[in-house]
């Protein structure tokens, strides 16, 4: 077991855990923070998706003693109110069906129009294609993030 200085969601977090334990894990294990999902467990999924220094990564397969003193992004640190102008697209759309993926969909769209914030339909297509939902609702996803870059 390590000790290990975590920033997430702009707060210092203390916790204990073995160097190759997931950063999911410890999210939700540790911390409490259980809006990252577990899906998959090998990145093919998205679900897991948070921010890494604002950059999309797959919390299931990063291991804490990677994160080191990068910032770390969870859906709960997305906005502070839920007016982040990708979750306000997600409920005008109304997006979620059963919702377990919704967090990681958003996540990865985030840092998506962060790089590319007026998105052509196929680069909307491409960034989300690593995002898999299991109730099929890519096409409002496509449409949230559409509206979202507006």
């Amino acid at each position: 077991m390590a000790n290990y200085s975590l920033q997430i969601n702009g707060r210092k977090y203390q916790t204990e855990a073995d160097p190759d334990t997931p950063l999911l894990w410890v999210l939700r294990d540790n911390l409490n923070l259980v809006g990252t999902k577990f899906g998959c467990g090998i990145a093919q999924c998205g679900a897991c998706t948070v921010h890494l220094n604002g950059e999309a990564v797959r919390a299931c397969v990063m291991p804490v003693s990677a994160v080191g003193s990068a910032k770390v992004t969870t859906i709960e640190g997305l906005s502070a109110k839920g007016d982040h102008p990708l979750q306000k697209a997600w409920n005008t759309v109304d997006v979620p069906q059963c919702g377990y993926c919704q967090a990681g969909q958003i996540m990865t769209a985030a840092a998506f129009l962060k790089k590319t914030p007026k998105p052509t339909e196929a680069q909307i297509e491409e960034a989300m294609s690593g995002n898999i939902c299991r109730c099929g609702t890519y096409h409002r996803i496509r449409e949230a993030v559409a509206l979202a870059a507006k």
